[in-house]
């Protein structure tokens, strides 16, 4: 089987193939509302505009399974797609003509990117303008952001390709036109419950764009050029949530690897399902990031760049070094030197040089300027995500950050290790009495559940990226069964991920349902009526697809 990310997006002219492809479970009641949406939206979109949309991009929403806050460390990770999605509608209006001498025509409807939502109480109405180059206003934060965003990196991706034909002095292909786009969005994806709804929704409207445009890409160029142009918000992702949109199938987990972006199929063991429980805690990675998210990436580098110079890397080499993979090597060789044989290629051989090499204190920033010789403001110069980071920077946790991302790291590989054990002793145990079997299986889902564990301690104690609720469903989903379970997502709110064995999983959702959630529906936080939509099982689910109906 070839590259999953060398194959062009999927064109679909109908529902019943999308369905197939992207459902978990293929049946009958969930395509009839499947069609009920699209319908709904092509009604919707008529109201608005005066006729039906071209066409339709399509992205889901993903859980990680393990592997949080290492992306954008260069190592890999294990989501899933998941079937809530986000679906873009669109129509391209004539392209826009010169302007004549004088003539401003900034504010006429064919020269916009007029967007509406379908729940316009939340998501008003808002337009753009549809100069390519226009930048992204990161003090609004506006919904319709996230589609510039998608429509930026579908022009960059075509200026790109136009270069390359021209450097190859071959004749590049009619250049496509700026032009105005009406366009409808529906997302069922939760926003700020770590179930990526922005990644969704920039590829989603990447792909309405480049229906629009008549263009199409390798899906692993979209994955790379969604994840560049979502960081016009002022988030510094590392590109999991957009490459599993992309490129996930159906049934199956992935293992994503970075630079560049691919993917590995991971059969997840039978007898266990995922259940996805919202904390009811909304995070904002955009409009917290200087505090939060990017906060931590700015510390990782740091952490890199420090380890780097206590173990002896000159500095030119350290200027260059923008991730805790880079100096990876370098630990090894450090804890060799510690005593460790050299065989040992485990996590905690690196965990021996961190914790040798960095104080358990937090730094100060005129701690680690003297390290590294200069100034902080110097080696983020180019990034004034990260300057916004150090203006509110206090102090940098290097230790806590350094042994979560590569026990992290060594936790993923271990995941899919077991998972795909599991897989291979199931294709030659034919001969194994039934009982044996399910010794088996229930030894690796233990297996994994403690690793799901294992991951949301690290990400509660060393790398500070949880919060009372999330530990509070955690907490409750281990006591009510759960075989393992962590929050998913950046952190600080959103959803948690509790493996469970498939016959308890009703009992589960209840417990939930009855522990977690009864109370706030008494207290008027939620409605009964939309528990449901808050705890829920979930089966891999297929990737993104454009749809012409």
């Amino acid at each position: 089987m070839g590259d999953v990310g060398d194959q062009q997006v999927p064109v679909y002219h109908g529902l019943d193939s999308l369905h197939l492809i992207t459902s978990s479970d293929g049946g009958d009641h969930q395509l009839a509302t499947t069609r009920l949406r699209y319908e709904l939206m092509i009604e919707k979109f008529k109201s608005l505009y005066g006729a039906e949309p071209e066409a339709f991009g399509r992205a889901p929403g993903r859980v990680n399974l393990i592997g949080e806050h290492i992306d954008y460390e260069g190592y890999s990770v294990l989501p899933m797609a998941i079937e809530l999605d986000t679906i873009v509608a669109v129509r391209s209006r004539s392209p826009a003509s010169a302007n004549s001498a004088g003539e401003d025509r900034a504010n006429q409807e064919e020269d916009r990117l007029l967007l509406a939502n379908v729940k316009p109480e939340r998501f008003p109405a808002c337009s753009f303008p549809i100069d390519p180059k226009q930048d992204v206003d990161r003090a609004n934060h506006s919904w319709g952001n996230y589609f510039v965003c998608g429509y930026k990196g579908v022009w960059d991706q075509i200026l790109d390709k136009s270069s390359s034909y021209s450097s190859c002095g071959q004749l590049a292909p009619k250049p496509a036109i700026p032009r105005g786009l009406d366009v409808l969005v529906d997302g069922i994806v939760p926003t700020g419950s770590g179930l990526s709804s922005s990644a969704a929704l920039v590829c989603s409207s990447s792909l309405a764009v480049m229906a629009a445009l008549g263009v199409n890409f390798d899906k692993s160029d979209v994955a790379e050029f969604a994840c560049r142009s979502e960081r016009h918000v002022g988030t510094q992702g590392g590109g999991m949530d957009q490459a599993i949109a992309m490129l996930a199938r159906p049934g199956v987990a992935m293992l994503i690897d970075f630079d560049p972006i691919r993917a590995t199929e991971v059969a997840l063991p039978p007898g266990g399902t995922f259940v996805i429980a919202n904390s009811l805690a909304e995070s904002n990675k955009a409009e917290t990031a200087a505090t939060k998210y990017n906060m931590r990436v700015v510390e990782c580098r740091i952490a890199a760049m420090v380890l780097g110079i206590k173990l002896g890397m000159d500095e030119a080499a350290v200027r260059q070094v923008a991730t805790l993979g880079d100096v990876e090597a370098v630990c090894r060789t450090r804890a060799r030197e510690l005593g460790r044989a050299e065989e040992d290629e485990g996590e905690e051989v690196i965990s021996l040089a961190v914790e040798k090499e960095l104080h358990e204190e937090p730094y100060t920033m005129e701690e680690v300027e003297k390290v590294l010789g200069i100034s902080l403001r110097d080696v983020f110069g180019s990034s004034p995500t990260s300057l916004s980071v150090l203006e509110q920077a206090k102090s940098f946790a290097l230790r806590q950050r350094a042994l979560h991302v590569y026990g992290e790291a060594a936790r993923v590989y271990e995941f899919k290790d077991v998972a795909q054990s599991a897989a291979r002793r199931g294709n030659v145990d034919d001969g194994v009495a039934g009982g044996g079997k399910c010794h088996v299986a229930e030894e690796v889902l233990t297996r994994l559940g403690s690793l799901m564990n294992e991951s949301h301690t690290s990400c509660c104690e060393l790398y500070e990226c949880s919060c009372p609720e999330l530990d509070e469903l955690v907490k409750l989903a281990r006591v009510s069964g759960a075989l393992g379970s962590r929050l998913t997502g950046a952190g600080w709110g959103g959803c948690t991920v509790s493996l469970v064995k498939d016959d308890h999983v009703a009992a589960f959702i209840d417990a939930l349902k009855i522990g977690f959630y009864q109370r706030r529906v008494e207290n008027g936080t939620i409605n009964q009526s939309e528990v449901d939509n808050y705890v829920f099982a979930s089966k891999p689910a297929g990737g993104a697809a454009i749809v012409k109906l």
